[in-house]
């Protein structure tokens, strides 16, 4: 690689020099395994003119490391990524030319550079439990920058908001990454998959010390499912406390979306209770307010009204049929957990299957989403004809039961399938297709399925999650 010509960075005056610096050196280092000397060297003078740490340049420091040594620096990095939309300075010109507004930009180019090389750039080779724990931990810091939680873009454990810019974010010249994040949350993802591919995982879980580095991700639960089978002793019980770990703090996040959804509408042929807290004090006042006496400034009461607290809630039914071949790992884990949290609703009856060429009916396991997901079996081809073998014949009564089928739907006998299912649509039975049941939303739908799903009034589902939770809240309760 031919090196760019560098001004010499001590003696240069202009900001935009010093901030082309730092991004040529990022652009060298991504493409380029080969330190290029005179980018280092004007980097490192860039970077201590400005104040900034010269950890910032080593590409072993992670962001963690950084930000213990100049805890002043965690605020600069969370929202660093985030396009400013207010307080900007009125005394600054026209022309973005105000000193401090260039100097700002030079010091967050030197982050930016930071955290998206520590991402993006990796060795080649075997990867370490170390090594992946702290990639983890980059990528953490960089869904901070563009304004996220750690781990939700990555269809992490986390759901929710992004956290708030500190207004050290955006700029006029600063890479505004955020519109991307469609694109960058399953970019991440596959990263943290091929370095899971090359870590040598039985030997880490082997190691207890080892594996307590390990942070579970939905990318190393996918490859600790699909090897559940060759693992044994020390290794198989590392193993299973990561995805009992995983399947817990998934839990924890749908459970609150569960509770913060529509929960039915008020049953008000059920008399309310008349019990002091359903005491409806306004409409009490108000309905008795001929009974105000002014010589005696009292209010007689006559009637007291109650508040209606029952809500609709009859006996329902919910099949959720999941396809668990290779290119639906995070739906099937994530559709699991959501059953499990849906049958412990009163009054739904939850069954789950999961089929790729063959159908497994996991309902005695439903409530346990750990022993649900131990007995996938991840990968082989799709064949949804043996799965509605199953599904069909638990349709009791149609106007009390949904049915959620989560597949790519590229199918074997697509028109067979599609049949049947348009028989459950005709039934009376709720019917749902959804195409990704992902925290980043991304799913790839055969467009022949997605069509006709679509000509007979049940478009597919497709994006996060919290989409599936409303609908099946809406329904079922």
């Amino acid at each position: 690689m031919t090196e760019p010509e560098i001004p010499e960075a001590p003696a240069a005056t202009s900001y935009d020099n010093r901030r082309q610096v730092m991004y040529w050196r990022l652009l060298a280092r991504l493409f380029d395994h080969e330190e290029q000397a005179s980018l280092e060297s004007a980097s490192l003078a860039v970077v201590e003119d400005i104040g900034l740490p010269a950890a910032l340049l080593d590409p072993q420091a992670s962001v963690d490391s950084v930000v213990q040594r100049h805890p002043e620096l965690a605020a600069e990095f969370d929202g660093l990524m985030v396009p400013e939309t207010a307080g900007a300075d009125p005394a600054a010109d026209a022309d973005g030319d105000d000193p401090r507004d260039r100097a700002a930009e030079v010091r967050r180019a030197a982050l930016v550079s930071k955290v998206l090389l520590n991402v993006f750039h990796s060795a080649p080779g075997t990867v370490t439990a170390g090594q992946l724990s702290r990639w983890q931990s980059d990528a953490g810091w960089l869904e901070r920058a563009l304004g996220c939680k750690p781990g939700e873009l990555r269809g992490g454990r986390r759901g929710g908001g992004g956290v708030s810019p500190t207004g050290t974010g955006g700029g006029g010249r600063t890479p505004d990454l955020s519109r991307l994040i469609p694109e960058i949350g399953p970019e991440l993802g596959s990263i943290e998959a091929g370095l899971v591919k090359r870590m040598r995982l039985r030997e880490v879980l082997a190691d207890p010390k080892l594996a307590g580095q390990l942070t579970p991700s939905m990318s190393l639960i996918e490859q600790l499912l699909r090897d559940k089978d060759n693992l044994s002793g020390v290794a198989l019980a590392n193993a299973k406390a990561l995805i009992r770990r995983f399947v817990d703090e998934v839990a924890e996040v749908l459970r609150t979306q569960v509770e913060k959804s529509t929960v039915g509408a008020l049953d008000r042929s059920v008399p309310p209770k008349r019990v002091f807290r359903n005491l409806d004090l306004d409409r009490t006042i108000w309905k008795n307010l001929t009974n105000w006496s002014p010589e005696e400034e009292r209010l007689y009461v006559d009637r007291l009204y109650y508040r209606h607290t029952a809500r609709r809630t009859t006996p329902q039914r919910l099949i959720v049929v999941v396809d668990q071949s290779g290119s639906m790992v995070d739906s099937m884990v994530n559709c699991t957990i959501l059953a499990s949290i849906f049958a412990g609703l009163p009054k739904v009856d939850v069954h789950l299957i999961a089929y790729d060429t063959q159908a497994l009916d996991l309902t005695p396991w439903v409530r346990d989403p750990f022993e649900t997901l131990l007995r996938t079996n991840l990968g082989g081809g799709t064949d949804g004809t043996v799965a509605m073998a199953l599904a069909q014949p638990k349709i009791a009564e149609p106007r009390n039961t949904v049915v959620v089928w989560i597949s790519d739907f590229y199918e074997w006998q697509s028109e067979p399938l599609f049949e049947s299912m348009a028989a459950i649509h005709r039934s009376g039975a709720k019917f749902i297709p959804v195409g990704s049941v992902t925290s980043s939303g991304r799913a790839s739908v055969n467009p022949w399925f997605r069509e006709r799903f679509k000509d007979q009034g049940t478009p597919v589902l497709s994006g996060h999650i919290r989409k599936l939770v409303h609908e099946l809240k809406t329904f079922l309760t």
